[in-house]
């Protein structure tokens, strides 16, 4: 990138940022929401969870160690979803010749961006924007090279709500399909059969299946539950996805239809949908919780563990059922982070259990299933 081009970003409140465009460079709504990671910047733009919402980066440097298509979180079988936009501070633009400091860097990010077709616009008071969504609540916005700030303001002002929008349906699977990628499997273990629904799953989370000697086969979101029957699985995850969970009612059909027939794992916007089909309800957060250094607190073990999120909206704790207990609680704000039923084999967590960003310690979930699917079939 050898020139600078203008762009503003404009919420819907009428608060506009001066920044410069990157990526694609194509005008871009969507909501704004600040996501805390410091570094794997690449897999949170990827992250299909954030479809229709505008990334910003709370991180200072991006695009300092470039990108690579094995970094990417969206799985082969399906087109590049992820953030709408992206808002950065101070972006590394040189896209030629560059040694970067990552032994599987490819490329630079700006070039990654624009095969992504993503755009966003950098330069912008990151600290600044951020605590407007802190004190405020999430954003709708536009990013744009059109300077006229009557124009973008009207704009901002007709992007749709987040509440009460499916997008689970956009961003998943159009098809039927096995996730094949096995590298640490143990032989002496049973290879169980896992039906997933993917909601906007993050390729991350599905190799964490095979690794724990799990095969999965992914399904599309609008599956049914005859269909998964039919296929004889030993245990069916919900996925992590995007968008309002109270939208998605075929979903919450498809789970009714599971509980008690085969043990259920739900993960984010899955540990949402579980919630919804035994009769809770969720809310939307002011600005939710985006990155992977959030604090959950283990109700059994009493650990502590340093989790990756990216969810709006929230499970109400007043509303679960006599025959749920909670597992987790946020340490920061006193939230729902996880669930169990006590009468049938379902549990979830609202964090993601992997490292593509974040730690690994949430990965016990994976054994949890397994014990939960052996003494079910029992």
């Amino acid at each position: 990138m050898t020139m600078k081009i203008p762009a503003l970003l404009m919420l819907d409140d009428g608060t506009c940022f001066e920044g410069y465009a990157l990526g694609a460079g194509q005008e871009v709504v969507g909501e704004l929401v600040f996501t805390t990671g410091m570094d794997a910047y690449q897999e949170t733009m990827s992250d299909p969870s954030y479809y229709g919402q505008i990334a910003v980066f709370t991180s200072a440097h991006i695009g300092n160690y470039g990108a690579t298509a094995l970094d990417s979180e969206c799985p082969g079988s399906k087109p590049e979803f992820g953030a709408n936009g992206v808002v950065l501070h101070d972006f590394f633009t040189d896209a030629e010749n560059i040694n970067f400091p990552h032994f599987r860097a490819e490329t630079s990010l700006q070039k990654k961006l624009e095969q992504m077709g993503m755009s966003g616009i950098y330069g912008v008071d990151t600290r600044a924007l951020t605590l407007h969504l802190r004190m405020n609540g999430a954003k709708n916005g536009i990013i744009s090279t059109n300077l006229d700030r009557e124009y973008l303001l009207k704009k901002a002002k007709e992007v749709p709500q987040m509440a009460g929008m499916d997008l689970a349906s956009k961003v998943t699977t159009k098809e039927k399909f096995v996730f094949d990628t096995v590298k640490e499997a143990d032989s002496s273990k049973k290879m169980l059969s896992v039906a997933v629904i993917d909601f906007g799953v993050k390729r991350s989370i599905l190799r964490h299946l095979p690794n724990n000697n799990m095969q999965a086969t992914v399904y599309p979101a609008t599956v049914t539950a005859d269909e998964i029957l039919a296929a004889k699985h030993d245990a069916v995850m919900l996925s992590n996805g995007a968008g309002d969970p109270a939208a998605c009612e075929y979903a919450v059909k498809t789970v009714q239809g599971l509980l008690g027939k085969l043990p259920i794992f739900g993960v984010g916007l899955g540990h949402q949908l579980l919630a919804l089909a035994i009769g809770a309800k969720t809310f939307k957060m002011p600005f939710g919780h985006h990155g992977f250094n959030h604090s959950v607190k283990d109700v059994k073990s009493g650990k502590v563990l340093i989790t990756s999120q990216h969810h709006e909206f929230c499970v109400d704790a007043d509303s679960l059922p006599a025959n749920v207990k909670v597992t987790h609680w946020n340490l920061n704000d006193n939230t729902v982070e996880g669930m169990a039923l006590t009468d049938l084999p379902a549990f979830s967590v609202q964090y993601h259990p992997k490292a593509a960003p974040g730690t690994w310690g949430a990965d016990g979930l994976f054994a949890t299933l397994r014990s939960m699917v052996e003494n079910f079939h029992k």
